[in-house]
C-alpha cells in the first residue's frame, strides 16, 4: 500500500494543472465520515491520481492508488455490454421475450431482453423494494443487521434468487414503467450462460476482460477474498442492544450475483467504459441503443445518461458491504473519472446522503456543474 506522497506520483503536469482542488476536494469528503477514497481522472491532458483517508481503520496507510474494490452495480454495465456483444453475434435477440431462452423460469412472456437491461421488467428486486410511497418490502435475501454479518459467507444460487422474487408481485405491467432491479441482472447472467453454453466468468473473460487486458478484474462467483492490493470494507450493526463494528472485505458476493459482485479497480473501470465508449467493443448501433435512455430516470441499458452545464455523461456507480466504486465518462470515451471508496456501511445506509453529495461534487469539478444550477 502507498504513502500519500506515492498517491500522486502518475499525476501528469498538465492533469494537476487543470485539477488543482481534487486532492483537498477528497479529503474534504473523507472528512464527512467515509473512511478512505482513491480518485482517478483521465482526459486528453493526462491523468490525475489522488487518494485520501485510510486503507485500514486504526492505520495510518491511505488506499492504495489502483487497490481493488467491490464495483457493486457498476457490475451491470459489464453485463449489458456483454449481452449487447452476443447480440452482435447473432445469439441474443434484444426484443425477444426472455423466457424463450430460459424457459426453466415462469416469466412474464411481455418481458423481453432489453427490458431486463433496461430495468422496466416490473420484476421484484430480490434485495428488497423501497415504494414511492415510502414503504418497503423486504428482500428474499437477507441485507443488515446481524443476519447478513452471520450469513456472509453462504452461498445463493441466482436461479434461486429469481424464483424468489418471481414469487413476489410485479410492481408493474411490463414496459410500462422504470424500477431498479438486481433480478434483471441476475437474470441477464442465466441467460448469458443458456445461450453460450459457458459461465458468466468464461464469457466475460473471451469478451471484455482478454481483449481488454482487464487482469485486476474478476467475476467472483462465489469466492470470498478480493486478492491484490486494496483497501477494507466495514459493516456496523447492533448485536443485543451493543454495536459492533466489522470488517467485512472478505465476504460471498453471491448474495448480490451479477447485480452487484464484480471487483476492479479504477484504472481497469477507465479502460473499460473509454473502450465501451469509443466503440471498441460494440458496434455503432448498437452502442447507441445501449446509450438511449427511457425517459423516466434516464437509464439505458446499463447505463445512466446524465445531463451537465457541459454535456452528457455517461454512468454507472455501485456500492455494499463498505465497497464502492463510481465510473462516469464523456461520450466518446475521451475523458473519465473513476473513484474507488471504502468506508463503514450499516442497515440504515446512513452514509448514503454523504455519498451522493460527494459523488456530485466531484462530477461538478470534473465535468461541469449540473444543467440548470445557479
Amino acid at each position: 500500500m502507498t504513502s500519500n506522497s506515492n498517491n500522486a506520483a502518475t499525476t501528469t503536469t498538465t492533469a494537476a494543472q487543470a485539477y488543482p482542488n481534487l486532492q483537498q476536494t477528497i479529503q474534504e469528503i473523507v472528512d464527512t465520515g467515509v473512511v478512505g477514497l482513491h480518485l482517478r481522472v483521465d482526459d486528453e491532458q493526462g491523468v490525475w491520481v489522488g487518494s485520501a483517508g485510510r486503507s485500514v481503520l486504526g492505520e495510518p496507510a491511505t488506499p492504495p492508488i489502483n487497490g481493488r474494490v467491490r464495483i457493486g452495480s457498476n457490475t451491470k454495465t459489464f453485463l449489458a455490454t456483454l449481452v449487447l456483444q452476443l447480440v452482435a453475434e447473432g445469439k441474443i435477440a434484444l426484443d425477444t421475450p426472455a423466457v424463450d431462452y430460459l424457459p426453466r423460469f415462469a416469466l412474464d412472456p411481455r418481458i423481453t431482453v432489453r427490458m431486463l437491461l433496461q430495468h422496466t421488467s416490473g420484476i421484484f428486486n430480490f434485495t428488497g423494494e423501497v415504494y414511492e410511497d415510502g414503504t418497503t418490502a423486504p428482500g428474499v435475501v437477507a441485507w443488515g443487521g446481524k443476519e447478513w454479518v452471520d450469513n456472509r459467507f453462504r452461498t445463493h444460487h441466482a436461479d434461486d434468487l429469481v424464483r424468489l422474487a418471481l414469487a413476489k408481485p410485479a410492481r408493474f405491467e411490463p414496459g410500462t414503467d422504470w424500477s431498479y432491479a438486481n433480478t434483471n441482472y441476475a437474470l441477464a447472467k442465466l441467460l448469458i450462460e443458456a445461450v453460450t453454453g459457458h459461465s458468466l466468468a468464461e464469457e466475460m473473460q473471451r469478451l471484455i476482460l482478454g481483449p481488454l487486458g482487464l487482469s485486476d478484474t474478476v467475476v467472483p462467483e462465489t469466492s470470498t477474498e478480493i486478492g491484490g492490493p486494496h483497501a477494507h470494507a466495514y459493516y456496523r450493526y447492533d448485536d443485543a442492544g451493543v454495536e459492533k463494528t466489522v470488517d467485512v472485505t472478505a465476504q460471498n458476493p453471491s448474495w448480490i450475483s451479477s447485480g452487484g459482485d464484480m471487483i476492479s479497480t479504477t484504472e481497469d473501470l477507465h479502460t473499460f467504459i473509454s473502450a465501451l465508449l469509443s466503440g471498441t467493443l460494440l458496434p455503432a448501433p448498437l452502442l447507441a441503443e445501449m446509450l438511449t435512455p427511457e425517459t423516466k430516470v434516464g437509464y439505458g441499458l446499463g447505463v445512466f445518461v446524465q445531463k451537465t452545464a457541459t454535456g452528457t455523461v455517461i454512468t454507472h456507480n455501485g456500492g455494499h458491504g463498505g465497497h464502492a466504486a463510481l465510473m462516469y465518462s464523456t461520450p466518446d470515451g475521451t475523458k473519465t473519472m473513476t473513484a474507488a471508496l471504502n468506508y463503514v456501511d450499516d442497515a440504515d445506509l446512513s452514509l448514503a446522503v454523504a455519498f451522493q453529495a460527494a459523488t456530485q461534487r466531484l462530477v461538478e469539478e470534473v465535468f461541469g456543474a449540473p444543467a440548470g444550477a445557479v
